[in-house]
């Protein structure tokens, strides 16, 4: 278990780097007129993003899980998920965000990434992440009940943020 909770422990200080980059764009976003989608629920996506985090490592904690291959596995799988992660940021640079937000003359991106998988930091970051880390506690309760639940909120995300792009893709 040691080895997960250190392991666990790396991504969640890289998390934290990334929020501290989404702050400093969302101050920055704000005094350019930037108006907020989806309040609610990025609110309700950041909680569920720390249970099921949480969740999953008190569930291979009190399972007395081993580090075996699933959890290399599960190492993999997030370690693509925050290479994904840190490539969106890169892309998307001073507007990105964990929250939605739209500033005036919004600029969209078009690169390859964009144009080939729809919503990649939902599809190429979050989704596995969420399985990396289920895979890596052996957090099998997590996985099945939290990964639909988190999804859900995600579905009302993507389309949150398809609603208030809408007129930028004209």
């Amino acid at each position: 278990m040691l080895y997960a909770i250190i392991i666990f422990a790396s991504f969640f200080v890289l998390r934290l780097f990334s929020l501290a980059f989404s702050i400093r764009n969302e101050k920055r976003l704000i005094k350019c007129g930037a108006t907020q989608y989806g309040k609610r629920n990025s609110l309700l996506l950041t909680l569920a993003h720390i249970a099921y985090y949480f969740g999953a490592l008190y569930e291979g904690y009190t399972s007395n899980m081993e580090f075996d291959r699933t959890s290399v596995i599960g190492v993999a799988v997030m370690a693509f998920a925050y290479i994904m992660l840190f490539y969106v940021i890169y892309k998307l640079s001073d507007v990105w965000t964990v929250k939605l937000y739209i500033v005036p003359n919004h600029r969209i991106d078009r690169s390859f990434l964009f144009r080939t998988v729809r919503h990649p930091n939902y599809f190429l970051n979050i989704i596995p992440e969420l399985i990396g880390v289920a895979l890596l506690c052996h957090a099998w309760t997590t996985l099945c009940v939290g990964l639909p639940l988190y999804g859900y909120l995600l579905i009302v995300r993507i389309r949150q943020e398809e609603r208030a792009m809408r007129h930028l893709l004209s």
